[in-house]
């Protein structure tokens, strides 16, 4: 899914390219073979234009291995570093799907409800109707209401940050993109109330729900979602770019809260085929959760096969059967992760974006390697 914006427009967290595996056997992983071919995918991406790139792999019984090409900062020369924490971006949809669906098995939100029943009069005007959009049509990308990212310029929020309610207005100054559940379309907008809406239900920030209800349990330990004005990263981490002109301009800080709860987590390759492996083998949501969650719609990405559920996604793999998971485009980083059920877990990040569509490709094309290599 492409999100190149022109000019100083922040780039859309969602560069969705989520897979599902197969029910069928996942091929034995010959890690010499394995090794090889995820290493020639990812000096094609470093051959194609990227600073550097990490693949991180883990087979069903649980061994993670990675593979580093490139450099993490292109001014020292340095190697992209071992186990690199990196902005996550769109990747935090999944986790705020699986909040709100955790309130949902607790009786405290319906997924088929309108949106105003629980935030009254906040989606209203040119045309959008709170009453007439679901839980369910936010989460699936159904609503119809305008992707916020598309009108915000970089360099004015970069270091300024955003409240949730600026962005919800951002978007809704624009007439909905279709009826209610009428097509699909990625917007950022949707992820925004999605946290307004858990914070409503819980009283807490969706940055504490997140840590209460899953990167604890499961042990990521680094894994966050940072708060408005905690602009940089863990240790360690590598450069985040954005082409510029001349060479490559660093985007490594900025203010996460632009992305909040569509696109600010902040994780490592490690920690989330942790999350994307529990949640596929049903330890994370309960069963009829994870069911509503993988329920899905076409989605047109340009992905063949690609379809939505909530904050979750299927793509075939070349191999056969297909992943479930999430991708992720933010200014300087961009990856892709996600699992087979009880089989392998795949990321494969870079620290270049927005980046030019033979890297796009070139990045779906190693999270395949990443799944399928023998």
């Amino acid at each position: 899914m492409r999100k190149s914006l022109p000019g100083k427009k922040i780039i859309a967290t969602g560069s969705l390219v989520a897979l599902l595996a197969a029910t069928t056997a996942t091929p034995a992983l010959a890690v010499s073979g394995a090794h090889h071919d995820v290493d020639r995918a990812l000096k094609t991406l470093v051959r194609d234009g990227v600073p550097g790139a990490q693949a991180t792999v883990t087979s069903p019984s649980g061994r993670t291995w990675s593979e580093r090409e490139g450099v993490g900062n292109v001014e020292t020369g340095t190697p992209f570093p071992h186990g690199s924490k990196f902005r996550a971006a769109s990747i935090t949809k999944t986790f705020v799907a699986v909040v709100v669906l955790q309130l949902v098995a607790e009786g405290k939100v319906r997924l088929d409800t309108p949106i105003d029943r629980y935030l009254p009069g906040l989606v209203k005007g040119n045309g959008n109707d709170g009453t007439k959009i679901t839980v369910r049509q936010l989460l699936q990308h159904t609503s119809g209401i305008y992707n916020y990212l598309r009108d915000l310029d970089l360099e004015e929020w970069r270091h300024r940050g955003a409240e949730p309610e600026e962005l919800v207005a951002i978007g809704l100054a624009h007439p909905p993109l279709f009826a209610p559940g009428t097509n699909w379309s990625y917007s950022n907008t949707n992820y925004i109330i999605a946290g307004m809406l858990i914070e409503k239900l819980t009283g807490r920030s969706v940055a504490t729900e997140i840590r209460s209800r899953i990167t604890k349990p499961l042990g990521l330990r680094d894994t966050s979602l940072p708060s408005r004005g905690d602009e940089g990263l863990p240790h360690p981490h590598a450069r985040g770019y954005a082409p510029g002109p001349g060479g490559h301009t660093d985007y490594t800080e900025f203010d996460p809260s632009a992305a909040g709860a569509s696109g600010g987590l902040i994780s490592t390759g490690a920690d989330l085929n942790r999350f994307y492996g529990a949640l596929v083998d049903g330890r994370v949501l309960q069963r009829a959760e994870l069911a509503e969650m993988q329920r899905t719609v076409p989605a047109p990405v340009g992905l063949p096969g690609a379809r939505y559920g909530l904050g979750i996604a299927s793509v075939p793999l070349s191999c056969g059967g297909t992943f479930w998971g999430h991708g992720g485009n933010i200014v300087g980083y961009a990856n892709l992760s996600g699992a087979v059920p009880h089989g392998r877990r795949v990321n494969v990040v870079v620290n270049l974006n927005p980046a030019p569509p033979k890297v796009e490709d070139d990045l779906t094309k190693a999270l395949d390697t990443g799944f399928c290599a023998r």
